[in-house]
């Protein structure tokens, strides 16, 4: 199933804070990489000075992922530094370009300065909306829809599919995807949207099997992780 997920154009990464996003994005950019997709990926949480794609700068640069950040003497700041090169990304992409969109709707307000951009790109757009069913405001699917309608009145841009990351960190289980992926297709459902992909941990990849899991699966490589913790390796390559 994971070389049904194939993506073009831009694709905007968004979700509410905890919900992975940024280790979908990740994950989705190393996987597209590996299927012969020439990849870019832009850093553009400007609100969560923690846990950004910024942080995985080295091991994606090994892999040979192009990524879009801000100088280098401000890659650690906590200021909302929007970088010119995005805007030329988005009005002329060359393969798939990802954006990886800060959280909630605060986050995702990044877009709406960027919206002459948008539109004026001949690229096709994608907003995929990650959705973790074990943090508070995702727990439902009237809650996911909520916050779609955050996201989209921020961003001014729509929601187009839906990726599921149900987890609970290093205590993830098969019965923690299972339930999400459960979530998903009734959030599918009642929104008309398609769920894109699930985003497993490539540990719990030889167990979901008997899931029966329908869509494409995204084998998630994490690498925001406590420094005591070893990161996955994106082709072999392992980050210190």
């Amino acid at each position: 199933m994971e070389s049904d997920l194939l993506l073009r154009g831009l694709v905007l990464i968004v979700g509410n804070y905890g919900s992975g996003k940024t280790e979908v994005a990740i994950s989705l950019a190393v996987h597209q990489h590996h299927s012969g997709v020439r990849v870019q990926l832009a850093d553009l949480d400007l609100v969560n000075p923690y846990f950004r794609t910024r942080e995985a700068r080295h091991a994606l640069a090994q892999v040979g992922i192009d990524i879009v950040l801000p100088p280098r003497g401000w890659l650690q700041a906590d200021l909302p530094i929007l970088v010119p090169q995005v805007a030329g990304l988005i009005r002329q992409p060359n393969g798939l370009a990802i954006l990886d969109v800060g959280g909630d709707g605060v986050g995702a307000t990044v877009l709406a300065a960027l919206a002459d951009a948008f539109r004026h790109t001949p690229a096709p757009i994608q907003m995929l909306q990650v959705i973790n069913a074990y943090r508070p405001n995702t727990d439902t699917v009237a809650r996911c829809l909520a916050m779609r309608d955050m996201i989209e009145a921020a961003s001014g841009l729509k929601v187009t599919g839906w990726v599921g990351n149900s987890h609970m960190m290093d205590e993830t289980t098969v019965a923690h995807v299972r339930h999400g992926h459960a979530l998903m297709l009734s959030l599918a459902e009642a929104s008309g949207l398609p769920l894109a992909c699930m985003a497993v941990s490539e540990d719990l990849l030889p167990q979901i099997g008997p899931l029966a899991i329908t869509c494409p699966v995204l084998p998630l490589r994490r690498q925001l992780v406590p420094p005591w913790a070893e990161r996955s390796p994106l082709n072999g390559v392992v980050e210190n």
